[in-house]
Order: C-alpha cells, then sequence, then structure tokens
C-alpha cells in the first residue's frame, strides 16, 4: 500500500470519530424523566384495648391530588390502648417507645423530616373524655410531647370522631378494593369505575356503618363527603359509641346482674356451659360510661360476683336483643336506638372484630356461614357447646372464647335486625382480616385522605448524560478530532518532504 495512504487512514478513523462523536453529543438531547422519591407517613392507630403503629409509603407524584399508598410495615405497642393509662403518669407515652423507636429504623433517614406523623385515638378515648376530660387532655399531651421528640415531621394527636373513623375505614376497605384507582397493564394508574364497597367495623368500644347512598340522609350529622382520586363521594356514616365488643359485653354483664340483683352468684345464658369465673363489679363491670345507666342500687365496687354458665340460646338471644332499642324512630327509617340509617345496598366488608367472630363461629359450627339462616343456625349450634368442646375445637384458652355464644349472637342481632342485612343482602358481606397484606381498619384511609395535605414532588429531568460527564465526553472527542487534524497535517508535510527527496 503507498505510505502516503498508509500513514492517513488511523488519522482519518480518528477524525471521523471524533465528528460523529462531537455531532452526537452537540445533538438536542433526549430529555428523560427520573423518578421521583418515596415519601411515608406514620399513622398510630389507638384504640381502646391497644395502640398499632402504621408506616405507608407513596411515589412523592400522586393520582389526582392522592398518593398511591402501599403499607411499608407494622407495630403493636404493647400493653393496653393509651386511655387505659389514666392515672398513671407518663404509661401512655412510654408505651408507644418500642414502636416509635422502630419507625427510626424502617424509614430512611434522608426522608424522616418529611415524614408526617399523625396520632388517632378512637372510642377508648371518647369514652375516657366523656368520664375524665382532664385525664383525655393529660394523655393527648404527654403523647404529643413523646411524638414531638422525635425527627419527623408531627402534625396532631387527636380523637376521632366516629363518623370519621367510620369514613376512613370505608376508604381503606375500597383502596384495597382497587374501587378508586387500578394500576393498568398500560403502566399508568387508572380510574376503573367501579361501585364502591360498604365498611362495617366492629371494635373494643364502638362499632361503625358506612357506605355510599344517593338516598336523602335525614340526619345531617351522618352525611360526609370526602373527595380522593378526583371524584367526590356521598357518604352515610354512623359510630354506636359503647357498642363495641368489649363494651357491649360490660353492658350485658351489667343487665343480668341488676335484673338478677346484686348477690355473690349469678347465671349467665351466654356463657358455655360448665364454665364459671369471678369478676369485682367495679374493675369488670360498672367502671365505664357505658354501664353506669345499669346501676340502679348501690353496690361495692369491690364486690366479687361468682359467674356460672348455663349455654341457653334462646335466653341469651333474648337478653341480647334487649340491649337494644328498635322501638322509637323520629325518622321515615332507623336502625336502632332512633338512628336514622338509608337501606343497605351493593357489597360489604365487615372486618376487624367482625372477622374474628365470623372466623370462630364457622370453625365451630362447622359450616359455611354466607346467609342469614345459616347464621341463626351456626349461633344455634355454638352456644349449646361445652367450654371444653369449644376450646378443644379451637385449640384456643378458655378466656379467647367463653363470649362466643354473646359476641355470635351480638353480630347476628346488629347485622340482621339493626342493619336490616337479611337472606338476600347477608351474602354480599365479606368478613376479612387482611386484604393484599395490608390490615383492613381506619388507618390506611386516614393515611390515604391526608396525603391530598402532603406537597407532591414533581419527577425530575435530567439530560441522557450528567452535564459533568457529557462536558468531559465533549472534551475528550474535540481533543480527538485536533490530534487527528494534526495528524493528518504532519503526515501530508512528511508525505511532500519524501517526494522532494526523491
Amino acid at each position: 500500500m503507498d505510505l502516503r495512504y498508509s500513514r492517513s487512514i488511523p488519522a482519518a478513523a480518528l477524525l471521523v470519530l471524533s465528528s460523529v462523536g462531537i455531532l452526537l453529543l452537540v445533538l438536542p438531547a433526549r430529555e428523560v424523566e427520573t423518578p421521583p422519591e418515596t415519601m411515608y407517613g406514620i399513622v398510630l392507630d389507638a384504640g381502646s384495648s391497644h395502640t398499632s403503629m402504621y408506616i405507608y409509603k407513596w411515589p412523592a407524584d400522586k393520582l389526582n391530588g392522592t398518593g398511591i399508598v402501599t403499607q411499608h410495615s407494622q407495630c403493636d405497642a404493647k400493653g393496653g390502648g393509651i386511655s387505659s393509662y389514666a392515672g398513671v403518669r407518663g404509661g401512655a407515652a412510654e408505651s408507644l417507645k418500642a414502636c416509635l423507636d422502630q419507625a427510626v429504623k424502617d424509614i430512611p433517614k434522608s426522608r424522616h423530616r418529611q415524614t408526617p406523623l399523625y396520632l388517632g385515638a378512637t372510642a377508648g378515648m371518647r369514652l375516657l373524655k366523656i368520664n375524665n376530660a382532664t385525664e383525655t387532655d393529660r394523655i393527648l399531651k404527654e403523647v404529643e410531647n413523646k411524638l414531638r421528640s422525635y425527627p419527623f415531621e408531627f402534625k396532631e394527636a387527636v380523637i376521632l370522631s366516629g363518623q370519621q373513623e367510620g369514613a376512613y375505614g370505608w376508604v381503606t376497605v375500597n383502596y384495597l378494593h382497587e374501587n378508586f384507582a387500578k394500576y393498568g397493564f398500560v403502566g399508568r394508574w387508572l380510574n376503573p369505575g367501579r361501585e364502591t364497597t360498604g365498611a362495617l367495623d366492629l371494635g373494643g368500644a364502638s362499632t361503625q356503618i358506612t357506605f355510599e347512598t344517593s338516598e336523602q340522609v335525614e340526619d345531617g350529622d351522618n352525611l360526609m363527603e370526602l373527595k380522593l382520586y378526583g371524584q367526590t363521594h356521598r357518604l352515610y356514616t354512623h359510630s354506636y359509641l359503647c357498642y363495641g365488643q368489649d363494651q357491649f359485653l360490660r353492658k350485658l354483664m351489667a343487665h343480668l346482674i341488676m335484673t338478677q340483683g346484686v348477690k355473690p352468684e349469678v347465671s349467665h345464658p351466654c356463657y358455655p356451659q360448665r364454665f364459671n369465673m369471678s369478676i369485682k363489679l367495679g374493675r369488670d363491670v360498672f367502671n365505664s360510661p357505658c354501664t353506669k345507666n345499669h346501676t340502679s342500687a348501690p353496690f361495692d365496687p369491690q364486690m366479687t360476683v361468682q359467674v356460672f354458665g348455663t349455654g341457653d340460646y334462646h335466653n341469651c338471644l333474648s337478653t341480647v336483643k334487649r340491649m337494644f332499642s328498635f322501638d322509637k324512630c323520629p325518622y321515615s327509617r332507623c336502625s336502632f336506638d332512633g338512628v336514622f340509617q338509608p337501606s343497605v345496598r351493593g357489597s360489604f366488608m365487615a372486618f376487624s372484630a367482625f372477622f374474628f367472630i365470623h372466623r370462630d363461629l364457622s370453625i365451630l359450627a362447622d359450616m359455611a356461614i354466607t346467609t342469614a339462616s345459616q347464621m341463626e343456625e351456626a349461633v344455634r349450634r355454638v352456644c349449646i357447646m361445652t367450654i371444653s368442646e369449644i376450646t378443644a375445637k379451637t385449640k384456643q384458652p378458655e378466656k379467647f372464647l367463653k363470649n362466643i355464644c354473646a359476641t355470635s349472637n351480638y353480630m347476628q342481632v346488629l347485622l340482621t335486625q339493626g342493619y336490616r342485612f337479611d337472606n338476600v343482602s347477608f351474602p354480599s358481606i365479606s368478613f376479612q382480616e387482611k386484604v393484599e397484606g395490608a390490615s383492613v381498619g381506619w388507618a390506611l384511609g386516614f393515611m390515604l385522605s391526608l396525603s391530598n395535605l402532603v406537597p407532591a414532588e414533581s419527577c425530575g429531568q435530567m439530560t441522557a448524560l450528567p452535564s459533568g460527564p457529557w462536558a468531559c465526553v465533549l472534551l475528550l472527542f474535540i481533543t480527538l478530532l485536533l490530534v487527528a487534524l494534526a495528524y493528518l497535517l504532519i503526515s501530508h508535510i512528511k508525505t511532500r518532504a519524501d517526494k522532494d527527496m526523491v
């Protein structure tokens, strides 16, 4: 090959390479979106019997003003609910420490200051406020000081109203059912346009019913509107204080004691046969705003009473019914205790204690319970069982199952006679504890609604190559171009010199 051309080939190749590189770099760069950071939120559910902490997370770019929230982690605080620390200074705050310490570890340190922290107290604190408003305020202030001592963005420690508790539970149910938004195959969040699901919640001190309705709500206190994912929902919601599982059982015991007279022994038609236990009149029965109306005679709070179970289904059912008032209704229609309620419609999810009662009832009766008639038959079977039969079949201690006949009858009366579910509408109820790994309750709905208040972070944009490295690469290609041109020039000079010497 001619020497002149052999010297030019490497330089030409370098010239082409550097020219192409410069063109690629100086042409308009395509902008690409970088995903937003993950945002976190903490909700402490301060219930009547215990406190649970839920950590939620969602992408910082939100859908129509509401974050796509998932449950990140959960922690159950040891001990009772914060209301149980009335008169115990420092107890309520200390009970939250282990879970808050866990939150510090679970959430990336870089996001601590941007993570909103809320505590919502429910019926336990609502009852304490009735009984002792001063102690209620002290506990809330004590808890607030504890929450402020952590590196999160403390928002508030409040007592939720019964309507708020019911509405946020409804939000949770419908979010988990993907009735608000669904991630489609196209990789975008879509509005599925589904009908919403009603929520039935049963806690320790109150129970809530919430569902969307187009009917006129005659009592304005039961009407609530929520805006989520660009849609406005018109809800009927009501919370029945003192009708939670624990408080209802107290009221039932108080009724039996006052009916039979304050004496050392009392029979309980809802306790299983061959079961008995000792209780103190003050601590176990009458030390609650829910039972004060059941005391018509003086009694010694320290008096011990022996309670004997008789396992009498019919007597238990009739006694439970007397705990409800179905007579007086100032509206066109009522559930019970003079509370307005539209007709139930659509599907419902029953959670919290409803789920556990339904599960244990199904196991003990050895049958599926999908209709009101099946529930009645299952309750009948369970109420005639002895305590040894119950514990043998469930493998659970007596203390957890001694009330199964009472709570099953309570659930039966509440759903069928109170809320008016019949054999046609009862199958629309699904009893669930979790959906897709997330606990069903008001806390997730609370976080979903509150995420409307958290500023969204927009997606960042960057060139395909960051500016620093981009400038370095451009300089490199310019240098290569200059070297190639210099090499070609030198090669040309040498070639001409060689030609002159010939």
